[in-house]
């Protein structure tokens, strides 16, 4: 039986947008998916010339995302999209997810999931209601060496875990971008498009996410400082926190756009009783596993040793370097085979979403009290 491309429509994403371009090249590396509609940009100039460039029917090109979901309804089965890429700036979200979910369409979004944690259970409570899968882009869990350390954790490799250590180093908005005309520093630093936090939703759930996702473990309390170092910023741009997480590990969390020089320095170290390891995003095919009575290991992609859930996350032989994108076509091939009903398949979804927010309101709360510690989803373990 022959299969056919899941059919993809998206809301933003146009022309002289980053992460558009990004889920375009992502959603069609394996072959899961084809772009077939979208709502590109409220600019109707820029809308229809993405649209052009990327080859798509000008009748599919819509001036708005509620077009966009209308218009699509009225095709047939078989021609009409399956699912919504969400690419806009986070403030649309929940109205554009809320809507493609209520209209029957199963949806991928941008992170973080919402401005704030009443709508990512609004979006919740509609994906549940609708019976549509929900997938969120916390790309750096379809990294294959992500996926092999997590699988090591899991099985017992380092023993209990005592140590998590997660930071996300950036220096692009050391200056000034956000009042120059950068657009992506303007919607970023601006509390009625970005929401509660700024570094702190645009890379600290990135952080949060990754620790969670490879220790296996939660955080149960954190203690937060948030700071603005550049005058007249309105959103938080350096983020530290220290973890408390369950079964007693403890943990740190930095996430920075003010280090000056940095680039993209995600990098994850965790540790337990006999040894630990570390991962680091700018060098992403490298695993290096550390022990108490041995010498320390390098695990690389594509080479010996990597267990049975991370060798279908690889594409090429060891050597050839795979990175961001193909990260990011891990996530929309595991979401198309969960719409599909593949056992074994996925791809963050509503509980990563909702967990995520939850951090940035924990975090929020803590460093605007006097109190040291602050759960995060008071009342929630046993």
């Amino acid at each position: 039986m022959t299969r056919h491309p899941l059919k993809l429509g998206m809301v933003g994403g146009g022309e002289g947008a980053f992460i558009g371009a990004v889920h375009r090249m992502a959603a069609a590396l394996d072959g899961d998916w084809r772009l077939a509609a979208g709502a590109f940009s409220t600019d109707g100039g820029k809308n229809a010339r993405t649209g052009d460039l990327l080859g798509l029917d000008p009748a599919r090109v819509y001036p708005t995302y509620d077009a966009l979901l209308s218009g699509e309804a009225t095709l047939p089965e078989g021609e009409r999209i399956d699912a919504v890429a969400i690419v806009t700036p986070n403030h649309l979200h929940a109205p554009v997810a809320i809507a493609a979910l209520n209209a029957g369409f199963h949806v991928f979004c941008e992170k973080p999931m919402a401005m704030n944690g009443g709508e990512a259970r609004a979006i919740a409570a509609a994906a549940t209601a609708s019976g549509k899968r929900f997938g969120l882009a916390f790309t750096y869990s379809g990294y294959p060496l992500v996926e092999e350390a997590r699988a090591r954790v899991a099985r017992g490799d380092f023993g209990a875990i005592r140590l998590v250590q997660v930071e996300y180093i950036q220096g692009w908005l050391s200056g000034s971008l956000d009042t120059e005309g950068n657009k992506q520093a303007e919607w970023r630093t601006d509390p009625a498009r970005a929401g509660l936090g700024g570094c702190l939703g645009d890379i600290g759930t990135h952080a949060f996410h990754l620790a969670e996702h490879v220790s296996g473990l939660r955080v149960e309390t954190l203690s937060a400082e948030l700071a603005i170092h550049v005058p007249g910023r309105r959103l938080d741009d350096d983020v530290s926190a220290l973890l408390r997480f369950s079964g007693g590990a403890r943990g740190t969390l930095k996430a920075t756009q003010v280090a000056a020089g940095e680039e993209n320095g995600l990098r994850l170290r965790i540790h337990g009783e006999r040894g630990g390891l570390e991962w680091a995003q700018m060098e992403p095919n490298t695993l290096t596993l550390r022990w108490l009575d041995r010498p320390a290991e390098t695990v690389r992609a594509g080479g010996p040793g990597l267990g049975a859930s991370t060798t279908p996350l690889l594409r090429t032989p060891a050597g050839h370097p795979e990175g961001y994108v193909e990260a990011f076509a891990n996530l929309y091939r595991g979401f198309a085979a969960a719409i599909r009903g593949e056992a074994g398949s996925g791809c963050p979804g509503l509980a990563d979403g909702l967990r995520t927010m939850a951090f940035v309101e924990a975090m929020i709360a803590n460093a605007n009290a006097d109190q040291k510690w602050t759960e995060i989803e008071p009342g929630e373990r046993k």
